[in-house]
Order: C-alpha cells, then sequence, then structure tokens
C-alpha cells in the first residue's frame, strides 16, 4: 500500500529540487533585496533620462563631464578621466565633440605642461546653467510629494547608503609611494556643499605622520602588532633617503583642513615598474571618495612618469581597498598565506598595466 501524502511530498520536493538545480542557488535575502533595490533606482533614474526628459542634446556622460568642468576651478582632462572613471579613448573624443560645438578650450596646464586644461567657453557655462537647472529641477520633482518628515528619512537613509557601501569604509593597505615636492600645494578638490576634500605634496612631518596613523589604524581595526609599525616605518624611511622627484611621489589628503589619508607611489626594484604603497583613510573620513581619489592620483602619476605597470602588495582582509583597486583597472595576480603583524593573514599582489 503506497502512502499517497509520502508520495506527494516526494514528488513535491523533487520537483523543487528540480526547479532549483535548474534556475541556480538561492540567493541571499540581503542580496535579493540590493538587486531589486538597484532594478528600482535605476528605473527611477531613468525618469530623468538627460536627453528625453530634460529637454537637452547630452546624454548622462557628456552631462557629467560638463558638471565636473563648470563646477571645479582648475579641471585637467587627467582629472575627469579619474575622477569620472572614463576610457582616455572615450573622453578624448568627447572633448573634442565639446570642442567642435565651442563649448570647451583645451590648453596646456599650469600645474603641468603635460597635461590639458580644459576651460568652458562662454556658450559651455549656458549649457552646463541649463543643465543644472533642468536638472535641480526633475530631481525637485521626485521629492515634491513626500510630506517634510519623509524627506529627511529619504535623505537620512542615501546617506546611510553611501557611507556604508562607499569605497573608504577601511584604511587601506600596504602600498608605497611618495612625492618629494615638499610645497604643499593642493591638486585636487571635490565640489558640493560637502567639506571639500583636497590632495597636495608632502610638508615637513607628514611621514610621521603617516606611521604614527597606520600603526595605530591597523592595531585598531586588525589587531596588527608592532612588526606592522616597524614595517612602515621602514618603507617611509626608504622613501626619504631615496626619493626622486621623477619617479616617486606621496600625496596627503585633507578634509576641511585635517589630514585624513595618505598614499605613495615609488620605484619598484624591476625596471618600469611602480609600486602603490600605504594606502590610508582615517575613520572619520571615509564615505567622500577619498580612497578612490587617492589611488587615481598615483595611478596618473605613475602612467604620467612613464612607467609600464603600477603593483601593490595587500592583505584579503582589506576588502574596501580591494574594492578601489578594481575600480581602478587592478587586477589579482597572486595570493598566498602568511602569519605577519601577530595575524594569520592572506597576502595578495596587484598589477595594473599601464602602457
Amino acid at each position: 500500500m503506497t502512502d499517497g501524502t509520502a508520495t506527494s511530498t516526494a514528488t513535491t520536493a523533487e520537483r523543487t529540487a528540480t526547479s532549483t538545480a535548474a534556475s541556480g542557488p538561492v540567493a541571499d535575502p540581503a542580496v535579493r533585496e540590493l538587486r531589486r533595490f538597484n532594478r528600482f533606482y535605476t528605473n527611477l533614474i531613468g525618469a530623468l533620462d538627460y536627453g528625453r526628459h530634460l529637454y537637452t542634446p547630452y546624454t548622462l556622460t557628456e552631462a557629467r563631464v560638463l558638471y565636473e568642468v563648470a563646477n571645479r576651478p582648475q579641471v585637467d582632462a587627467a582629472d575627469l578621466r579619474v575622477s569620472l572613471s572614463l576610457d582616455a579613448g572615450y573622453l578624448s573624443r568627447l572633448l573634442g565633440k565639446f570642442e567642435d560645438r565651442e563649448l570647451i578650450t583645451r590648453g596646456r596646464s599650469d600645474r603641468d605642461p603635460r597635461r590639458q586644461r580644459i576651460t568652458l567657453t562662454e556658450g559651455g557655462r549656458d549649457a552646463a546653467g541649463l543643465l543644472e537647472e533642468r536638472s535641480q529641477e526633475a530631481a525637485g520633482s521626485l521629492l515634491e510629494r513626500l510630506p517634510d518628515a519623509d524627506r529627511e528619512r529619504l535623505t537620512a537613509s542615501m546617506r546611510t547608503i553611501r557611507a556604508l557601501l562607499g569605497e573608504d569604509t577601511r584604511p587601506g593597505e600596504d602600498g608605497a609611494g611618495t612625492d618629494g615636492a615638499a610645497d604643499g600645494t593642493p591638486q585636487e578638490s571635490s565640489t558640493g556643499s560637502a567639506p571639500a576634500v583636497t590632495l597636495r605634496t608632502t610638508r615637513p612631518g607628514d611621514l610621521g605622520w603617516m606611521v604614527e596613523r597606520n600603526a595605530a589604524l591597523y592595531a585598531a581595526e586588525y589587531g596588527f602588532d608592532l612588526r606592522y609599525e616597524a614595517l612602515v616605518a621602514r618603507i617611509v624611511a626608504e622613501y626619504a633617503e631615496g626619493f626622486d622627484p621623477r619617479w616617486d611621489r606621496t600625496w596627503i589628503a585633507e578634509l576641511a583642513g585635517e589630514r585624513v589619508g595618505a598614499v605613495m607611489c615609488v620605484r619598484d626594484a624591476r625596471p618600469g615598474v611602480a609600486r602603490l604603497r600605504l594606502l590610508l583613510v582615517e575613520p572619520g573620513a571615509r564615505g567622500h571618495g577619498v580612497g578612490r581619489r587617492l589611488v587615481g592620483a598615483c595611478v596618473e602619476f605613475a602612467r604620467e612618469a612613464g612607467y609600464g605597470e603600477l603593483v601593490l602588495w595587500t592583505n584579503s582582509v582589506l576588502g574596501a581597498a580591494r574594492r578601489i583597486y578594481q575600480r581602478a583597472g587592478f587586477e589579482l595576480a597572486a595570493e598566498e598565506p602568511h602569519r605577519s603583524f601577530g595575524q594569520d593573514l592572506v597576502g595578495q599582489d596587484w598589477r595594473l598595466t599601464l602602457a
């Protein structure tokens, strides 16, 4: 005698198993929710399409470039490529189109004669102003139906998302690089109502600060012992003793006038290879794009100095730093378990081809 319930249950289980196998592994609920939100937000932003709904002849990328040039006191083509994560060839074609339309002019940069300074013409300023006005109106239309309390909840939630999923949620990685010119001239500045993030070269005392902050942060967040501080001190000392401004560079990031991050780019032992070292972002500055901008500056310097490859060594526990490297184009070359600084770690070698 067959138990019909058992048979029915077994058949249902088989169908479920078959269906699951065919459709792939069941996603984590948090992953499903993130993807659902991504689809919703993408469709929502589609309602603000720059070409159709703002009645402008510019694509979203073109509008972003115009916005950056209009809202930064000085901007070079290399700055745009790094800050907007654009392919160099694509950006060059886009700028050529703007030049044909008499929206911009291109000239030699005051900071580096090898760079192109991008400046808006009067027509370009008018176009950027119109885009800004219509973008404000379109974004405002999404919020106008919300009561004040709900608006605050929404904006607070957006700030939370940026803080939690931003690129600067952990201190950084090993790496090494330096700057040499000790004039401390600001090199880049962000825009908007938030405090400005500025990158500059080193001043007296900056290298000592890097040793102190690396040691303190890695001890607090990863439990690294004194041997890590000793390693950082050796890296910094070697940089200072062998510094050559043609090949080495260090950047200090400042937020509201305070030091909040650093990175080095130095010569590797192999000819034609540069090494990124000691990327650091202070906890209070994470979520402002500091790490992304420091790595971008390092990549740009290495490329313009004529290096063919930029490499770095880090550990797998530094997840936020790895995401920055991946977004900058680095690829994982090798990894190996090791015990260092009082911890069991997995070391990773990353590289970026520059030629």
